[in-house]
């Protein structure tokens, strides 16, 4: 398939994946985060093994598409690709630090993938430590490989439907539309109603905030 190989300008494309298989002869899994930066909800990682036959068209940084297109290139993934999610909770976060537990949950992605063997691209600018393959970190690899950009969109709708459902349970912080980021609205909402269990403890807003009407706040290293 031409497309797997060549992409438009300035858009992600299959170059690295097919340096990765020329030089492991294996399938390659594209490997990306949603949700480090939120004050509240879990952080969510993806990995992705396309079918270079059949990779969706318009695949790109999953924060370079409107909601719409994410959820369109959601629903061709799954059906062409091998995919795996794993979800960091808060107890994790908060206990672990986002950092590591989004390394956590790379590791875990890649692991429970239902791909005998693989490689994997790695957004970011390091491999995880221990981790269960061949990998190379890719620094911007939403916006070069199509497998990451694959597993940024993967990562992004399924946290955005997890920040859909909190925000039907716990209402008054806008997480239907700030999906848990720390905006002015999630800000004012805290103020109201105060710091629910999906809130990440470990932060430092929310650690000022529980400090600031008297709570106990261990530290976190």
């Amino acid at each position: 398939m031409e497309s797997a190989t060549r992409a438009q300008p300035n858009l992600p494309d299959f170059d690295l994946e097919s340096e990765m298989m020329a030089i492991h002869g294996l399938p390659v899994a594209g490997i990306d985060e949603a949700g480090r930066g939120p004050w509240a909800g879990p952080v969510v990682v993806a990995a992705v093994v396309l079918d270079p036959n059949r990779i969706p068209e318009g695949l790109n940084d999953s924060k370079k598409l409107t909601p719409q297109a994410r959820e369109d290139r959601f629903e061709e993934i799954n059906a062409t690709a091998r995919v795996s999610v794993v979800v960091g909770q808060v107890r994790r976060i908060d206990r672990d630090n986002i950092l590591q537990a989004t390394l956590w949950g790379m590791r875990a992605a890649f692991r429970t993938l239902e791909v005998p063997q693989a490689t994997a691209l790695i957004d970011g600018n390091a491999v995880p430590r221990r981790f269960p393959g061949a990998a190379r970190a890719v620094i911007g690899g939403d916006t070069r490989s199509l497998s990451i950009a694959a597993a940024s969109i993967v990562a992004k709708v399924t946290r955005d439907r997890i920040m859909m459902k909190l925000a039907k349970r716990y209402r008054g912080y806008g997480w239907e539309t700030n999906k848990g980021y720390g905006t002015a609205e999630h800000a004012n909402g805290i103020e109201r109603h105060g710091v629910c269990p999906h809130h990440r403890r470990s932060f430092a807003p929310i650690q000022r905030i529980l400090a600031a009407r008297g709570a106990v706040v261990e530290a976190v290293d």
